[in-house]
């Protein structure tokens, strides 16, 4: 990990709460059939989201939605510079992909590299009916044609910039910072 020294605090927690209900809120005004609907986040913090986002559609609506766990390493295109041994972790969905309307989950959308991976993985699973992008965080500077269709923020950064999503879950806190490279 590079150095890095933080710049500012974009959200809280409460601000993240309050962004996930409203993100709930569209994806129920954007789907037809709840009964096809799932969730599949990517690892590690599209997981949590993934969850949060289920189960505020099932406070609203009393309807569980299925949350599945990707694990994209093996389909990484750069593979042989993150690591000689990957570290790969289990993919974790219960439930049949093929015809299943998919909101697949990531914290922070970037290049769109991550996504293509995830796209990858997922139909290494089955033929969902549609799959849609849903990101806590857009910092522009794509290097592929995808976009989300449900965005909780969208924040210009440059490329010397990072942002940190901090979850409860993963880190022992709750925040999204922008930090900036050092080295």
């Amino acid at each position: 990990m590079p150095a890095t020294r933080e710049k500012r605090q974009l959200m809280t927690a409460s601000e993240i709460d309050r962004t996930l209900v409203r993100l709930a809120h569209e994806v129920l005004e954007k789907t037809e059939d709840l009964d096809k609907l799932a969730f599949i986040g990517i690892r590690r913090r599209g997981v949590p989201l993934a969850q949060r986002l289920a189960a505020k559609i099932e406070s609203l609506e009393s309807r569980q939605i299925p949350v599945g766990i990707l694990d994209i390493n093996l389909y990484r295109d750069d593979l042989s510079t993150v690591s000689h041994q990957p570290v790969v972790n289990a993919t974790e969905i219960s439930f049949p992909v093929t015809g299943k309307d998919i909101i697949l989950t990531d914290d922070v959308l970037y290049t769109g590299r991550t996504v293509r991976a995830a796209l990858d993985a997922l139909f290494d699973h089955g033929r969902p009916a549609r799959v849609q992008l849903l990101a806590l965080i857009d910092r522009g500077h794509r290097e592929l044609p995808i976009e989300a269709r449900y965005i909780g923020r969208i924040v210009q950064t440059t490329a010397n910039e990072i942002i940190e999503v901090k979850f409860q879950e993963i880190d022992g806190m709750e925040k999204v910072l922008l930090v900036e490279r050092t080295d």
